[in-house]
């Protein structure tokens, strides 16, 4: 049987920031990092836009500002980002501020999905050098924390210590491992919200601003920000009853005029977080994804601004034309009613975010602009961790998005290197 100091489980940035900080910390130790994709996963390969500003991506019960920027400081250290130039701020901050709403000024950088997939590589690289053992493609099945093993589709294998860092699209496996290890934990915090597209003149603060942090009233927030060579698109999930449904998010290419779409989207993400006695948010979250799915054929929702506000369905037929004056980039889309899809009371937030949206950023409810449903995160485990480093029981540790300790992939990366310091004792 294989045995290693420590076995990492995920290669997002929450994975990656352990493993650096630990073959740093413990050169010769044996370090083992899984992913059951054959690919390394994690926002990275996704637009990879950074954030370098507290409390963005930082979960308030589990980062005090000071912590949180030690930490931060350590990942800017270690990945040297280029932060992006901004402008004219604060004359959407005054705007925002007579609405009783916020913009935050944060420290950002984009790569781009072809720039994030190029930085995966290098660091890949970079670990592998460093004699950190990568076998993507390969699952973790189950875990025996007695005899300090886990079970693979492909072999057994033991540890000292153990990282597990699926990230969002791990929820459910990351369930099975709490079941497994008897770890209590709740799940009662959901955001559901939609994806925006319009044109870049429409949305002219992205050129002062790559991706506007705006807060708006009931803890509604834009996410997520994508413009240039933009696109929003469709990521597949199951329900552990093997039910397929679809959730949005978008994406951009780096800047390069040659390819800009003019087209720019963003998430508006409602938080929801249920009492008693609610058994599961999430699952409370897939049932409004498989409506939709339902009343899509299959496939998400799109619905453009003009149709909404008339309270009329979008339709293929009249899709395009007029002032309808872009086509979706997102195509294998359902045009429909949104309304009948999104629970009210989060439609109804939601929609006012936008109106006051439209007033600090006038454009931005021109009849053409698109609203995609549903768009879901899917990061509300909380376990209950034994101490600061995200222990969780005797050996084992949680890091990143699924585990509810950040929320995006700088977030991610700190609570990565968190959880490597309590990791260090047992190596």
């Amino acid at each position: 049987m294989d045995k290693y100091d420590a076995i990492i489980v995920g290669s997002g940035p929450a994975g990656m920031g352990a493993a650096f900080s630990l073959i740093e910390k413990k050169k010769d130790a044996r370090i083992l990092m899984l992913d059951k994709k054959p690919f390394s996963t994690g926002g990275m390969r996704n637009d990879c836009k950074m954030n370098f500003t507290f409390p963005i991506g930082f979960p308030l019960e589990y980062w005090q500002e000071d912590v949180a920027n030690l930490y931060l400081d350590q990942v800017t250290k270690f990945l040297k980002p280029t932060i992006l130039p901004k402008s004219n701020i604060s004359t959407y901050q005054q705007r925002a501020e007579r609405l009783g709403c916020s913009l935050l000024e944060i420290k950002q950088t984009h790569l781009g999905t072809d720039g994030g997939l190029e930085l995966i590589k290098e660091l890949q690289k970079r670990l592998e050098d460093a004699g950190v053992e990568l076998s993507l493609g390969e699952e973790m099945l189950g875990i025996d924390n007695n005899r300090r093993t886990i079970t693979t589709t492909k072999r057994e294998i033991g540890y000292k210590t153990i990282l597990i860092a699926p990230g969002r699209q791990g929820f459910h496996f990351l369930q099975d491992v709490m079941k497994m290890l008897g770890i209590s934990y709740m799940d009662n915090i959901i955001d559901v919200g939609i994806r925006v597209e319009t044109r870049l003149e429409h949305y002219p603060i992205v050129k002062d601003y790559y991706d506007p942090k705006f807060y708006f009233k009931e803890k509604v927030r834009t996410f997520c920000t994508n413009s240039g060579n933009a696109h929003v698109v469709k990521e597949k999930y199951a329900t552990a009853r093997g039910d397929v449904w679809y959730s949005v998010n978008g994406h951009a290419f780096k800047a390069d005029e040659n390819k800009n779409n003019g087209l720019v989207n963003f998430a508006i993400l409602k938080t929801v977080r249920f009492t008693e006695p609610l058994a599961s948010g999430q699952e409370f979250a897939e049932h409004l994804g498989l409506l939709a799915a339902l009343m899509g054929g299959g496939k998400p929702l799109m619905q453009r601004v003009g149709d909404f506000r008339l309270g009329r369905r979008s339709k293929q037929a009249t899709f395009t034309g007029d002032l309808y004056d872009f086509e979706p980039s997102l195509k294998d889309c359902c045009p429909s009613d949104i309304s009948l899809a999104m629970p009210s009371k989060i439609l109804r937030y939601i929609w006012s975010a936008m109106k006051n949206l439209d007033t600090i950023v006038p454009g931005i409810l021109h009849p053409s602009t698109i609203m995609y449903y549903p768009e879901i995160k899917l990061y509300a485990n909380k376990p209950e961790y034994k101490d600061h480093n995200f222990q969780v029981t005797d050996s084992v540790f949680f890091a990143g998005d699924g585990a509810g300790t950040s929320r995006g992939i700088t977030g991610a990366w700190a609570s990565g290197i968190r959880a490597s310091e309590g990791m260090l004792r047992y190596i």
